[in-house]
């Protein structure tokens, strides 16, 4: 199964000038030489164009690049061949329909990449980092994905591992020397590393929060009374007209999400319908909306008129524990005041929205006093339990090993830290995480 010949278009279909269509498997070179005519492999890696011909009717199909990959030296790891044929939507889908007659059957989801780490190519962390860069959408995005394709968080995760084995191995002289009487290593030895192991992890743990946030968007609403400049101010962030704007108090009906970016990162930016006590029916499904808004919020704009008094803030946005920024809105008007505990702006001259932009980037995406930068990251929920799971088990094994358990017994917590880390590298990962990465690839990768 993970030899045979895989096929899948690379390029999604529509008017384009090249369209990309992939093999890969023990006999991809066959299977390409059945179409492609001619077809040659030495040297490898050396663009050639070929005509390409149904197999079955001797159809002249079209006329293509192609690229010819022998394993392991591709990025499969198998023998692979790429053709660039004429964009469009007929071409590609006729070639890749002559490939599937001449043997190959259609990937699966993530299958290309898929097959590159169960082939040694890359590890999971990599193969992860593919379908971020894919699907990134701001410079950070793809920053931090470069940066984990290039192993900047497995290279972060094996050398937590090597500590936790060092760890492991003083506890093994410990065991094989038992007649000691304090065996053969200082006890402040294995104390000092347990307290390096549990600060290393922890440091890389603070990075989650931001990193998922850098991953998905952060959620970013925008709430307060009716009338106050919300949808003004959600349309001049966006740049563009995305809510409608009237004098009249309660416009806003529903909650309105739109991706956005403020300097390199990114956001979803939610306005929401003014809160108030109403009976009109329609008004107040949309406030029931604004709420749940705000229950799943990051992070919460509550804005009031800078010409009246400072609004107090809900009960319910106060008890939250996620953050919130008091936006003054509508300061060109005459009688704008400031407050100590607001950000001042003006949706109609742009006064005050980039310093409101980066207070939301500093709230968002701050880890240890400065915003993410090369460092590496933890960017999904399956890498933050693992982590934690690590960090718990080390904790595990200082508080067993105070508490007088023997070495070998409070040992066991070292192994399962390390288990964890392996799990989040790829080295021992269970097929049902394998499937949940893949499937959101597209065929082609």
């Amino acid at each position: 199964m993970l030899t045979d010949v895989i096929a899948a278009p690379a390029t999604p279909p529509g008017q384009s000038a090249i369209a990309l269509v992939r093999l890969s498997g023990r006999d991809a070179h066959r299977v390409a030489a059945s179409v492609l005519k001619p077809f040659a492999t030495k040297p490898a890696r050396t663009a050639r164009k070929s005509r390409i011909v149904d197999m079955v009717s001797g159809e002249l199909l079209d006329e293509a690049l192609y690229l010819s990959y022998d394993g392991p030296e591709s990025y499969t790891g198998e023998d692979m061949v790429e053709i660039s044929t004429h964009g469009g939507v007929l071409v590609p889908r006729e070639v890749f329909a002559a490939l599937l007659r001449a043997g190959a059957r259609e990937a699966l989801p993530g299958e290309f990449t898929r097959r590159a780490l169960l082939n040694g190519k890359i590890d999971l962390l990599q193969a992860e980092a593919v379908g971020d860069l894919v699907a990134a959408t701001t410079p950070v995005q793809r920053k931090a994905a470069l940066g984990q394709l290039d192993r900047a968080l497995s290279g972060k995760i094996d050398a937590l591992r090597k500590q936790i084995l060092e760890l492991e191995a003083l506890c093994c002289y410990e065991i094989d020397f038992p007649e000691e009487d304090s065996g053969p290593i200082d006890p402040e030895t294995i104390e000092t590393a347990i307290v390096r192991v549990r600060d290393s992890l922890s440091e890389l743990l603070s990075t989650a929060e931001a990193g998922e946030r850098l991953r998905d968007g952060a959620l970013a609403v925008i709430a307060g009374s009716p009338n106050v400049g919300k949808s003004t101010l959600f349309n001049a962030l966006l740049g563009s007209d995305r809510a409608i704007v009237t004098e009249s108090p309660g416009t806003t009906r529903d909650a309105i999400e739109a991706p956005a970016t403020f300097d390199g990162y990114p956001f979803r930016l939610v306005d929401t319908a003014g809160l108030r006590d109403t009976e009109e029916a329609i008004e107040r499904f949309g406030i029931e909306f604004s709420h749940r808004y705000l229950a799943k919020a990051d992070i919460v704009l509550y804005c009031s008129e800078s010409s009246g008094d400072v609004a107090e803030v809900p009960d319910f946005v106060k008890r939250r524990e996620k953050p919130c920024l008091v936006v003054r809105t509508k300061s060109d008007l005459p009688g704008g005041r400031d407050a100590p505990d607001g950000i001042m702006v003006s949706a109609t001259t742009g006064g005050g929205l980039s310093v409101l932009r980066s207070a939301l980037v500093e709230s968002m995406f701050m880890v240890r006093g400065s915003t993410l930068g090369g460092e590496p990251l933890i960017t999904r929920p399956r890498h933050r339990v693992a982590v934690e799971n690590a960090l718990t088990e080390v904790e595990n094994f200082g508080t067993a090993r105070s508490g007088g358990v023997e070495t070998a017994v409070a040992a066991t917590h070292l192994r399962a830290a390390i288990t964890a880390l392996e799990s989040v590298i790829g080295l021992v990962t269970p097929e049902d995480v394998l499937n949940q990465v893949f499937a959101s690839f597209c065929v082609g990768k």
